[in-house]
């Protein structure tokens, strides 16, 4: 269709639309073909979601923390508190309960007084369930991070759990040990952030030893 003879309105309405279906095909189809195939051929582990599996089944991913707590005494009571289960370790403390749809932070600040109120009711419980002095707790057991879904812990809070799940799994403390130095993690490049252990693929581990 010629164009020259229509009127200069209705002309650049025409070029904006090939600009638009050019662009929406290369935007909207090849480039994500692009990078799909890019990443299931370079990085197809973690381009499918970082899955860690069992027996060939998908189970979690590495990416996202979870609960590992006893069942519920009533599955149907929303206000019936998870109670940590002894035989895994234990992720740090989450507002969302670690459910994907509810990610994010508290956003108390440092000084309020709720917060201080948790995080002491958790450093109590924590001692207690780890059978360790309050003062050795670090502070990664009593306080969330800023998603609530880190899937790890500093190796510190790690190593403080072993005696736990040695006795729950009735494991020696020297072979659980072993699996936790094995699942340290070191800082990002060698020097961003802290070492680190993913929980998720720890307790996936743990299972295999069980």
């Amino acid at each position: 269709m010629r164009t020259h003879h229509l009127p200069p309105v209705l002309r650049q309405h025409l070029a904006a639309l090939r600009m638009l279906l050019v662009f929406t095909v290369l935007t909207g189809i090849v480039y994500p073909l692009v990078v799909t195939g890019i990443a299931q051929t370079v990085f197809p582990h973690q381009a499918n979601g970082s899955l860690v599996t069992t027996n060939g089944k998908p189970v979690a991913s590495r990416l996202i923390g979870q609960n590992f707590a006893l069942p519920k005494k009533n599955p149907g009571d929303p206000k019936e508190e998870l109670r940590p289960d002894p035989k895994w370790f234990q992720p740090r403390p989450s507002v969302g309960g670690y459910d994907p749809m509810a990610s994010g932070a508290s956003n108390l600040g440092p000084n309020n007084a709720n917060l201080i109120k948790a995080v002491r009711e958790r450093r109590a419980a924590v001692a207690a369930f780890d059978e360790v002095s309050p003062a050795t707790v670090p502070a990664d057991a009593v306080t969330a991070s800023g998603s609530g879904l880190d899937p790890a812990v500093s190796r510190a809070y790690a190593y403080e759990q072993v005696n736990r799940v040695a006795k729950a799994c009735r494991l020696t403390p020297a072979r659980v040990e072993k699996l936790v130095t094995d699942h340290v993690q070191g800082r990002v490049l060698g020097f961003l952030g802290q070492e680190s252990v993913n929980i998720v693929e720890l307790n996936h581990d743990l299972a295999g030893l069980m």
